[in-house]
C-alpha cells in the first residue's frame, strides 16, 4: 500500500511510524492483553502513559514548573469561552488581534463574557498583512490580551511575539505547536488543538501560568475550569484516552527527529521551496506579505479559477490530497505540518510545474 500526501489543514497527517506503532499496539498494549481505548483512565497503565506524553510535551516545548500543562476536550474552538471565563476575573474587558477568520471567532465568542477591546485589524487589508504593532490601541488593563500566532485558513502568520506588558499574552498556536523553538515564559496561556502537529482531533493542550489558576468566574462549567482540571491531573472526568496516547506517540517520535530545533530546520526549508516556486510562477500566486506568510499553511491561486477543478483532480490522481482551499477564501492550500515529509513537498512542486506546462 501506497501512503498518499495528505495536505488537508486538519486532521491533518500523521507521522507514519506513529501509525505504524499504534496498529502494532491496537490489541494489546505492552502485554496487558487489552487496547488502550479499553483501559482505565485510572489504571497505572494509563497513568503511565499519560505521564511520560505530559513530561516529554514538556521537554520538546520547554515549559518550566511555573506552567501546568492540561489535555483538555472540545478541540481548541472550546477555548474561545474557555480563555474568558478563566482569565476575566473581576475585570471586564480584554484585548484582542483580529488577523483573520479564527480570530473573529474567538473575538465573536468572548463578548459573551465580556468587553473585547480589538487591539488591532488587518481587515483592511483583507487579512494578508498585520498591522504594525506600534499601532496597536493596547489597554494596560485588560485581562489579558489574545492573538492567534498562525491563520491556518488564510494563510498568515506573525514572525514576532507581541510585547503585552504585564498584561498576560495568550495564544492560540492550534497550527504551530511543536513547529519550531518558542519561549513559553513570554506567555500566560497557550492552547492548541490536537489536529495538527499534535495527534487526532478532539483533544486540546493547554499550556497555563499557575498564577492564573482560581481567577475563573462562578458561572464557569466544571469541566472548563482550568484550575479543577490542574488539580485532576486532566482527569476530572473520562479523557480522551486514546487521543493522548496518539500524541504521546507523536511527542516520541518528535523527540527522534531531533526535537523542536531540527523541525524548525525543515519545515522553514519545506516552506520556503514552496513559495520560492510560486514567486518564480506567473501562473501560481500567493496574496500574503512575505515577511508574514505562514509557515504551515500555504495558500496559492491559479490565473484561471476556471482551472481550479483540473488542478485538484490531477492532483488527487497522482495522491496529492485534500489541496482545496477553505470555502470562505478559495484557492488551494497546501498545510504543510511537522508530519509533512519534504518529499510531499516536492511531489507538489513537480505537479504544479506539470500542471503549469500543460494549462499555462
Amino acid at each position: 500500500m501506497s501512503r498518499a500526501y495528505n495536505f488537508c489543514a486538519g486532521p491533518a497527517t500523521l507521522p507514519e511510524p506513529v501509525l505504524a506503532q499504534a496498529r502494532d499496539e491496537m490489541l494489546d498494549w505492552r502485554g496487558t492483553g487489552m487496547s488502550v481505548m479499553e483501559m482505565s483512565h485510572r489504571s497505572d497503565e494509563f497513568q503511565s502513559i499519560a505521564d511520560t506524553a505530559e513530561q516529554d510535551f514538556r521537554d520538546l516545548a520547554g515549559v518550566s514548573d511555573d506552567y501546568a500543562v492540561l489535555f483538555m476536550q472540545g478541540g481548541a474552538s472550546s477555548q474561545f469561552a474557555t480563555v474568558p471565563l478563566n482569565l476575566l476575573g473581576d475585570k471586564t474587558s480584554a484585548d484582542y488581534v483580529n488577523t483573520g477568520i479564527w480570530s473573529k471567532k474567538a473575538i465573536a465568542e468572548a463578548r459573551r463574557y465580556g468587553d473585547v477591546n480589538v487591539v488591532a485589524s488587518g481587515e483592511d487589508s483583507g487579512f494578508t498583512d498585520i498591522p504594525d504593532l506600534s499601532d496597536w490601541q493596547v489597554d494596560p488593563e485588560a485581562a489579558y490580551l489574545h492573538y492567534t500566532p498562525n491563520e491556518t485558513i488564510g494563510g498568515l502568520e506573525f514572525d514576532f511575539i507581541p510585547d503585552s506588558g504585564s498584561v498576560p499574552l495568550v495564544a492560540d498556536m492550534s497550527s504551530t505547536i511543536l513547529s519550531r523553538p518558542l519561549d513559553v515564559s513570554r506567555f500566560g496561556l497557550i492552547y492548541a488543538g490536537a489536529q495538527k502537529n499534535i495527534g487526532p482531533s478532539g483533544l486540546v493542550v493547554v499550556v497555563v501560568r499557575k498564577d492564573l489558576l482560581g481567577k475563573a468566574r462562578s458561572i464557569i462549567p466544571t469541566m472548563m475550569d482550568y484550575q479543577v482540571t490542574a488539580e485532576n491531573g486532566s482527569m476530572y472526568n473520562t479523557p480522551s484516552t486514546y487521543s493522548w496516547y496518539l500524541a504521546g506517540l507523536v511527542f516520541q517520535w518528535l523527540k527522534g527527529q531531533g526535537g523542536v530545533e531540527a523541525m524548525g530546520r525543515v519545515n522553514a526549508r519545506k516552506a520556503d521551496k514552496l513559495y520560492q516556486f510560486i514567486d518564480q510562477s506567473a501562473f501560481y500566486a500567493n496574496p500574503i506579505r512575505p515577511r508574514y506568510r505562514s509557515w504551515m499553511n500555504v495558500p496559492f491561486t491559479l490565473a484561471d479559477d476556471g482551472l481550479n477543478g483540473a488542478f485538484l483532480a490531477g492532483a488527487e490522481a497522482r495522491k496529492l490530497l485534500n489541496l482545496k482551499g477553505h470555502r470562505s477564501v478559495g484557492g488551494m492550500r497546501a498545510s504543510i505540518y511537522n508530519a509533512m515529509p519534504e518529499a510531499g513537498v516536492d511531489a507538489l512542486i513537480d505537479y504544479m510545474v506539470h500542471f503549469e506546462k500543460e494549462r499555462a
